[in-house]
């Protein structure tokens, strides 16, 4: 079986999406939902789970239980009283389908030699996708022609798949403050009917001494000032590692301690930019990051597009070639990206992702983060869109309180009520002495503090893009 899935993490469900016998027979439904017609038999469903973890549904006084596991699809058959029948004249077909996926898979069911019915399929690389099924079975012992039912069902993941799932989600260690994974293999400690991970067996056993304090997987995070026994630590650090400025200059420093490990910062509004992410930082001033993955190229931008199929599609132009060729397939249907008439070009929050037909665009304009993100592990940055209406323009500013910092003056309150928040600090813009204006490759960007603009002035495009995914285009700057 050919298919390019993600890893997901879920949780093994089968559910019916048959309709109720019952409630056709109240409703009088007849046609295509009838229970007999043609010489088929149409599975009814009442699941519940059966002897071997699946779910049981009853067509004809025959009970029919399907479990799916990541070896393959097996079905096993009751009677009335719920004793094996068993399947030996049985034959079927299961069509898979996996959830976002057109394409359908076809696997025979044949006789196990135990009894049951079997497609032996390895289904380990979608473990934890949605799939449906559409099952037909004949030569049923205790019924009449064919049997057909649909189930729902996620793959149940490995016990290694659940534990790379949990080290993603945990990322650093309680007791050190480290990546996992930056000391090697991370290892398990069961904690309070739970498991956490630490990077080394030195904090397993720290956490067995103490197991209350670590139970949540989180390093103990405290705030304090600075004082004059960490002058050394200081110096040594010299920069803060969320703003880049020189500790000292905007007040003493405040002093963050994540597990063991101090980080000194040069202002208070930098300190929830710590707790959001300890680890990122903690690799900044440590340099212990895990192994770094590969970077992608800067985004470019492309027209939004003239010919527009559906709103917030647009037919692709010859400025797309060069994303259309790095991106190759679509994100929703993992299909070539001309393989059902595109490529078409959607607005995913301010940039453009390419699909393969016009009916994908409801999936990224609902989630559009979801898609952007499966590109960027796939090494695509998506290309900013350019906005069709020219951006207004704003005077650069009289006063400059620092290379390229202006004090915001009358002509630029309509800009600071639109914007609002600082992009870097993701502050108001009032809340450290401003808002500031900086000239972000030719934009006006507000910010709260003079200290942002090093941030702007090294990656305008980022902070531009920050601000076009909340609905704010930055004005130019004459």
């Amino acid at each position: 079986m050919n298919l390019t899935l993600a890893k997901l993490i879920g949780v093994a469900v089968l559910t019916a999406v048959v309709p109720s016998y019952t409630a056709m027979a109240q409703t009088g439904h007849q046609g295509q939902h009838d229970t007999n017609y043609q010489g088929h038999s149409l599975a009814v469903p009442s699941p519940t789970a059966g002897p071997h973890g699946g779910s049981v549904r009853q067509a004809n006084g025959v009970q029919f239980e399907t479990v799916v596991t990541q070896g393959g699809i097996q079905l096993f058959i009751y009677d009335r009283a719920g004793q094996p029948v068993a399947a030996d004249q049985g034959r079927g077909v299961a069509s898979l389908q996996v959830a976002g996926n057109a394409k359908r898979y076809r696997y025979g069911l044949l006789p196990d030699g135990k009894g049951g019915l079997t497609a032996p399929v390895n289904l380990s690389k979608i473990a934890g996708r949605q799939i449906e099924l559409d099952v037909q079975l004949v030569g049923i012992s205790g019924v009449t022609g064919r049997v057909a039912f649909q189930e729902v069902a996620s793959i149940p993941p490995s016990e290694s798949q659940l534990a790379e799932a949990a080290i993603a989600r945990q990322k650093i260690c309680p007791v050190s403050g480290k990546p996992l994974g930056s000391m090697g293999q991370p290892v398990a400690v069961d904690v309070s009917g739970g498991r956490v991970y630490v990077c080394c067996a030195g904090c397993a056993g720290v956490v067995k001494a103490d197991p209350a304090k670590y139970a949540a997987g989180r390093p103990e995070i405290t705030v304090t000032s600075a004082t004059e026994a960490d002058a050394a630590l200081i110096k040594r650090q010299a920069k803060c590692p969320v703003m880049d400025e020189s500790l000292g200059s905007m007040g003493q420093p405040i002093k963050v301690t994540v597990g063991d490990k101090p980080i000194f910062l040069c202002c208070k509004g930098c300190i929830k930019k710590i707790q959001a992410e300890p680890a990122k930082y903690l690799a900044m001033v440590y340099g212990d990051a895990p192994p770094a993955q590969a970077t992608t190229k800067s985004a470019w931008s492309v027209p939004a597009g003239r010919e527009e199929v559906r709103a917030n599609v647009f037919k692709v132009t010859a400025a797309d070639s060069q994303f259309i060729e790095a991106q190759k397939r679509c994100p929703v249907m993992d299909e070539p990206l001309d393989a059902m008439g595109g490529p078409y070009k959607v607005n995913a929050a301010g940039r453009a992702i390419y699909i393969c037909c016009p009916g994908c665009a409801k999936k990224i304009t609902a989630e559009p983060q979801k898609y952007l993100d499966i590109l960027a592990k796939q090494g695509v940055n998506a290309p900013v869109l350019q906005s069709k209406l020219a951006a207004t323009a704003v005077p650069a500013g009289g006063q400059e309180v620092r290379a390229g910092v202006f004090k915001a003056t009358a002509a630029d309150a309509q800009f600071i009520e639109a914007q609002k928040r600082c992009p870097v600090m993701d502050e108001p813009l009032d809340a450290m002495g401003g808002p500031y204006k900086v000239n972000a490759a030719g934009k006006a960007i507000y910010i709260c503090c003079p200290g942002c603009a090093k941030k702007i002035a090294a990656e305008p495009q980022k902070y531009l893009n920050i601000l076009a995914k909340q609905g704010v285009n930055a004005p130019l700057l004459r």
